[in-house]
């Protein structure tokens, strides 16, 4: 069997030059052209047809095609109503494609309320699992991640192309500059796997950064549990505000002294946020909390 085809540069050219449209660096606008990793990127995610494909960023529709002949539900988040246009008619005639023309975060802390819909209407009729599969733009990568883990446990899979500085975040250990509260909340949650390393010549146009391809699959159960998660990851946020700072000192502007206290009785307070590994920053989250 043929691998399916994916849009090539010319063909992507050609369909902006159609357009009257040309790729906008606001919106983080680099549209994949290598078949072979866009092919990866869509295998990683195993889409059943009772799944539901969560893209962002649909462009010209190079991955949007990928999942629609997947055979599984679509939906799409398209911030360029130019694209949104393109996309509308590219796939008038699939039943199961649904466009979401506006910004995938709502607010900072909020997805867009169509796709929260989507994602959660999904999950109530019974059908199979909701899944990220995107390019993702830069500016967006962070805030959706840690929505999608906090607010959508729905969300089973996420699948995704994104900026190597954010996914080198994710994948990054403590003591490392790179390690913070979305490597935290991320290898709590999820079984992660670096699916490629990804050059700019794979892009058009070509950025100045190279890109990480990662396959997040969301764990069942943490030792936080989904109701505490939200409550976790603020609390980590909130001290890693204050990373340079040690701990003990950091742990001052977000608990009071009772609370700090007894934190630091269980773990070396001198030491910074940053060198605090996953296991040990749920046990102070349970001494924070109690």
């Amino acid at each position: 069997m043929r691998p399916p085809h994916v849009q090539t540069k010319r063909e992507i050219e050609a369909i902006l030059s159609r357009a009257g449209i040309r790729p906008r660096k606001r919106f983080g606008q680099h549209f994949l052209i290598d078949g072979n990793l866009m092919r990866r990127l869509h295998k990683s995610a195993d889409l059943r047809e009772d799944d539901l494909a969560v893209e962002v960023g649909g462009g010209t529709g190079g991955l949007t095609d990928l999942l629609v002949a997947s055979g599984c539900e679509v939906v799409c988040v398209e911030i360029d109503r130019t694209f949104a246009a393109l996309l509308e008619r590219r796939f008038a005639d699939q039943p199961r494609f649904r466009l979401v023309v506006g910004d995938v975060l709502h607010r900072k802390h909020e997805v867009h309320p169509d796709l929260g819909e989507a994602i959660r209407g999904h999950a109530e009729r019974g059908a199979g699992q909701a899944k990220l599969v995107a390019n993702l733009p830069y500016q967006v990568a962070t805030p959706l991640i840690m929505n999608l883990l906090v607010d959508y446990p729905e969300v089973r899979l996420m699948c995704f192309t994104v900026q190597a500085e954010v996914g080198d975040r994710i994948i990054a250990t403590p003591g490392t500059k790179a390690y913070g509260p979305l490597s935290i909340a991320s290898q709590l949650c999820c079984v992660i796997e670096t699916v490629a390393r990804v050059g700019p010549r794979s892009f058009w146009p070509v950025p100045k950064v190279e890109s990480l391809m990662l396959r997040l699959e969301v764990k069942q159960d943490t030792p936080i549990g989904q109701p505490n998660l939200a409550a976790f990851v603020e609390f980590v946020q909130n001290t890693f505000t204050h990373r340079r700072k040690t701990l003990r000192s950091a742990l001052g502007y977000v608990l009071d002294d009772a609370r700090r206290q007894r934190v630091c009785s269980l773990i070396d307070a001198t030491r910074r946020p940053e060198s605090i590994g996953i296991d040990e920053w749920v046990e102070v989250f349970h001494a924070a909390s109690d």
